[in-house]
């Protein structure tokens, strides 16, 4: 028998990827009814059948999210899934205004509240927005904590000594990373870094490492950032990921425990193993008891 939908609703601000329906299903397991607003071009039109109240709307529309929201009483809202930023500087300014069509409440956040374009300034500049309006923006994670990685070794294979070794680099760098808002991800071949994520994204990241180490054998570290608020950008894997990095040739994914989803973690541990590439997680506070950080310890 379904769970009486009998809380307040709960507002589902969704973009891409997989992380948008653990949300909705963990939500409404809860007894929450949940108000979805897809992210146009972004949300899956699947996550419909998985939502008490669907609608669409623009990324640069803000101002109707929160009607949307308010109009069916939401007071809590998850934003969960991935939108694709590059998108947004391929053309001129004046050609960006036309495709997406920014209401005031964007603007404002992007051009005035925003002290840059990086996620993390514009994020918060959106929660403090949201919650001006009644809706506050909570952790991400609420209603799906049993898909964020467990500490340890995952996979049958365990890294070997220039795995480790690159883990140890791609740890530190990635961090580091991480505490500028630049990217969450770095990838690493016999202790040299092969490519950084930026804008574009894990997934053209990790292409472009394949393209410049072809014999391959290379490892991905992906992190949280220092003090990650875990209302946005949580970092997140799933079997797509370990498809992308079998053919760009990696050997080894290394992702933080308990504050990276794993969105699928059985299937995507079995798929790891299929393609002989290790899963390394890693707790912050582990490695925050090395000094100098040079083995995070598994």
């Amino acid at each position: 028998m379904p769970p009486m939908l009998t809380a307040e609703p709960l507002g589902l601000i969704a973009g891409a990827g997989r992380f948008p329906h653990l949300v909705a299903a963990g939500a409404r397991a809860a007894g929450r009814r949940v108000v979805t607003v897809a992210l146009r071009g972004n949300a899956d039109e699947s996550l419909r059948d998985e939502s008490d109240s669907f609608h669409r709307a623009g990324i640069v529309r803000a101002g109707r999210w929160v009607r949307l929201l308010r109009r069916a009483g939401v007071r809590e809202a998850i934003l969960a899934g991935g939108v694709d930023k590059s998108q947004m500087l391929r053309h001129p300014w004046w050609r960006q205004w036309l495709a997406y069509l920014p209401d005031w409440t964007s603007i404002r956040i992007w051009y005035f509240r925003a002290p840059d374009r990086r996620n993390d300034a514009l994020l918060r500049s959106l929660a403090e927005t949201l919650e001006a309006r009644g809706i506050r923006l909570i952790d991400s994670t609420t209603y799906c904590r049993d898909a964020l990685a467990p500490p340890g070794v995952l996979t049958g294979r365990r890294p070997n000594a220039a795995q480790q070794a690159d883990i140890n680099l791609g740890w530190r760098i990635a961090r580091a990373l991480g505490r500028l808002d630049v990217g969450q991800a770095v990838a690493v071949k016999d202790k040299d870094i092969l490519a950084v994520e930026a804008i574009e994204g894990t997934e053209r990241m990790i292409a472009r490492a394949g393209a410049l180490c072809p014999k391959g054998g290379w490892t991905l570290v992906k992190v949280a950032k220092p003090g990650q608020d875990m209302r946005f950008d949580v970092p997140a894997v799933g079997s797509a990921t370990i498809e992308q990095l079998a053919a760009a040739r990696a050997a080894a994914l290394v992702i933080e425990a308990g504050r990276t989803l794993m969105l699928d973690r059985e299937a995507m541990i079995a798929a790891a193993d299929r393609a002989g590439i290790v899963i390394v997680s890693i707790r912050e506070d582990a490695a925050a008891s090395n000094p100098d950080e040079e083995r995070p310890a598994v």
